[in-house]
C-alpha cells in the first residue's frame, strides 16, 4: 500500500505541469559559504539578500515555448565567522526563505507560497597560505548542514506541500569545501580564484507524514573567477566576473529516483564589491545561465540577482588609553 501511495505521489507531481525544481531552486547555500579569515581574533558578519527566479521551461537543453510556470525564490542569509588562529576559523550560515510558484493553465491561475527558516550550515575551514608562491592561500573546509527549518508544511487544503517548496530539508546533510585564490603577479590588484564544493545529502525519513522517505540530490559546484580593484572618489571598488558550474544528482523518494530532478548548468556571474570603510564591504552581483540541461523537463533558472554588506570586528585589538 506505501508503494502504491508513493507512486500515485509522483504521478502527481507529473500532472501538476513539472512543478518539482528541486535541483535548481531553494536556499542557495553553497553560493554563500567561503568568508575570508580576516585573521586571529577577528568576527566577521555577512548580510545578503538573494532573488532567484525560474521561468524557464527546459527540456533537456532545449528551451520550451512555455511562460505558463513560475518559481521565485527570495532568501536573506546571514554568515558568522571567527578566525581562532591566522589559519583555524568557523564560519556559520543561517537562512530565511520565502518560496512561491504560480502555474497557470486554460485561464486558472495556481499560486502556492511558502515562508520560514531554513536550513542553516557549520563550517569549520583551515588556510595554507604561500601555496601556490606568495599572495596565494588555499582554504579548506569540512561541515554539516543542520535541519532547522520546516519540512512538513500543509497547503491550504491540509495537504503536505512537496519537498522542494518546503523551508527546511528535513536533513542533515555533509559539506566538503576548497578554495584557492592567488594574486597576479602582472597586474598586482587583481586576484584569480577558485573553489569547489560538494554536498553530500542525507534523508528525511519522516517525509509525507511519516509515510515516505525523500533524499534531495548530492550537489556539486565550482567557480572560477578574476577580481580586480581601483580606487574612485576615494574608495575601493572591485569588480569580478565569475564562471560557476553547477551538477544536481536526481532527487529520490522512498529510495526511488525520482523523474524531472537533476540536471547540469553554467553560470557567468558578473559582481562589484564597494570598500566603504576598511572593515565594511557593499557587495551586488547578478548571475546569468550561459547553459542548463535538466533530466526531463524542468523549470531552470532564467537570472539571479543578490545583494548584501559584510563587515569585520577585530575583538582582539588593543585599546589605548590616554
Amino acid at each position: 500500500m506505501r508503494t502504491l501511495f508513493v507512486f500515485l505521489f509522483i504521478g502527481t507531481l507529473i500532472n501538476q505541469g513539472f512543478a518539482q525544481t528541486c535541483c535548481s531552486g531553494g536556499v542557495p547555500l553553497a553560493n554563500n559559504l567561503g568568508l575570508p579569515n580576516e585573521g586571529k581574533g577577528v568576527i566577521s558578519f555577512g548580510l545578503n539578500y538573494d532573488y532567484n527566479n525560474l521561468n524557464t521551461l527546459n527540456a533537456g537543453t532545449t528551451e520550451l515555448d512555455d511562460s505558463s510556470r513560475q518559481r521565485i525564490t527570495n532568501s536573506v542569509l546571514l554568515n558568522m565567522g571567527y578566525a581562532f588562529t591566522d589559519r583555524l576559523a568557523v564560519e556559520t550560515l543561517f537562512t530565511w526563505v520565502n518560496q512561491s510558484r504560480i502555474i497557470t493553465q486554460f485561464g486558472n491561475v495556481n499560486f502556492t507560497e511558502t515562508s520560514g527558516i531554513g536550513d542553516a550550515v557549520v563550517l569549520m575551514k583551515y588556510s595554507i597560505p604561500d601555496v601556490l608562491g606568495n599572495r596565494s592561500v588555499w582554504n579548506v573546509g569540512a561541515g554539516t548542514k543542520l535541519p532547522l527549518g520546516d519540512s512538513d508544511i500543509l497547503s491550504e487544503r491540509g495537504i503536505q506541500l512537496t519537498a522542494d517548496l518546503q523551508p527546511g530539508s528535513g536533513a542533515w546533510d555533509g559539506i566538503g569545501w576548497t578554495s584557492v585564490s592567488k594574486g597576479l603577479n602582472f597586474r598586482p590588484s587583481a586576484t584569480l580564484s577558485g573553489s569547489f564544493t560538494y554536498r553530500l545529502t542525507g534523508v528525511n525519513n519522516s517525509y509525507l507524514n511519516d509515510t515516505a522517505t525523500y533524499e534531495f540530490g548530492d550537489e556539486i559546484q565550482t567557480n572560477l573567477g578574476y577580481t580586480d580593484q581601483f580606487l574612485l572618489f576615494n574608495t575601493i571598488f572591485s569588480p569580478g566576473l565569475v564562471l560557476k558550474y553547477r551538477k544536481a544528482f536526481e532527487d529520490r523518494i522512498d529510495d526511488q529516483g525520482i523523474p524531472n530532478t537533476g540536471g547540469e548548468w553554467v553560470f557567468v556571474r558578473p559582481e562589484i564589491a564597494v570598500q566603504v570603510t576598511p572593515n565594511i564591504a557593499i557587495n551586488s552581483r547578478f548571475e546569468l545561465p550561459l547553459y542548463s540541461y535538466v533530466e526531463g523537463t524542468q523549470l531552470t533558472p532564467t537570472f539571479r540577482f543578490s545583494t548584501g554588506i559584510s563587515f569585520n570586528l577585530n575583538t582582539k585589538k588593543k585599546i589605548l588609553i590616554n
